[in-house]
């Protein structure tokens, strides 16, 4: 078990913040909550398809956002067709509620689609001249 953790009869919900999970607890919490990412060399990772240099610089931008108000700095890899995120808590030494917390608040604003929300914002237009992330 890694320094930190606390052991198989503790829910995530009961862990501090920088308490370690084990792999086995990061792969079943991952498959759960952000089915996307997944768990590789001690980061939990995803990476976003977008449509190109600008689009890519559009989400790091947002991830590098997300990341300073949250006071929790990701690894980013940015290229023309893909922005990849990689968390882990090095303070920790391993994953930690603060790396899926990040996770998931990166995951809701990255593909926010607000036409399926069906309010008055329309979202970006489906016209390839338009495209931005894929959300496939």
């Amino acid at each position: 078990m890694p320094p930190g953790s606390l052991g198989e009869d503790m829910s995530w919900r009961d862990r501090k913040s920088e308490e370690t999970y084990s792999a086995q607890e990061i792969d079943e919490r991952l498959a759960e909550e952000l089915p996307e990412w997944r768990f590789e060399d001690g980061h939990i990772r995803r990476r976003y398809a977008v449509t190109g240099w600008k689009s890519a610089l559009m989400v790091t931008n947002t991830v590098g956002h997300l990341a300073e108000v949250a006071f929790h700095h990701p690894d980013l890899t940015v290229s023309w067709g893909s922005v990849g995120v990689s968390l882990m808590t090095h303070s920790a030494g391993g994953v930690t509620n603060k790396d899926f917390e990040l996770a998931r608040k990166i995951e809701s604003v990255v593909l926010w689609q607000p036409a399926e929300e069906g309010g008055a914002l329309e979202g970006t237009p489906k016209d390839p001249k338009y495209a931005y992330v894929n959300y496939d």
